[in-house]
């Protein structure tokens, strides 16, 4: 149950903000304090704030739906958004700029997630070998 609530809230996340990242680079890289310079900078930001997260977004849907993605789907949120948040910390910590809420919360939700989702993966390990 705890698995299906955090790859359905991560579904939404993902899927809306990418739709959005994917619609409107521009959305995206105002909130992160980004400048796009030229059509290179257009295309990277629509792919990896856009593409990728719809792509993960729609893998949690997957998983919740499929149960043979179902451990899949929490493993991408435990490691990738794990390693999301890991590299935001340091990069973070690193800089000696102010940082706004937008660093701050994402570091929040990540950190959240990844807690949530390694959670429901143990306990999806623990109920198979209980049976």
């Amino acid at each position: 149950m705890l698995g299906k609530f955090i790859l359905g809230v991560s579904s939404l996340i993902f899927v809306a903000y990418g739709l959005v990242s994917l619609i409107s680079p521009a959305v995206p890289a105002g909130f992160a304090g980004l400048v796009m310079t030229n059509g290179n900078a257009y295309a990277e930001i629509g792919s990896m704030y856009g593409g990728l997260q719809t792509g993960v977004g729609l893998y949690c849907l997957l998983a919740i739906l499929n149960r043979e993605y179902y451990r899949g789907g929490l493993a991408v949120l435990v490691i990738g958004i794990g390693m999301l948040a890991c590299a935001r910390l340091i990069s973070a910590l690193a800089t000696n700029d102010p940082l706004t809420f937008y660093t701050w919360g994402a570091l929040g939700y990540e950190a959240v997630t990844v807690l949530i989702a390694a959670i429901a993966l143990r306990q999806s390990y623990q109920a198979r070998l209980a049976t």
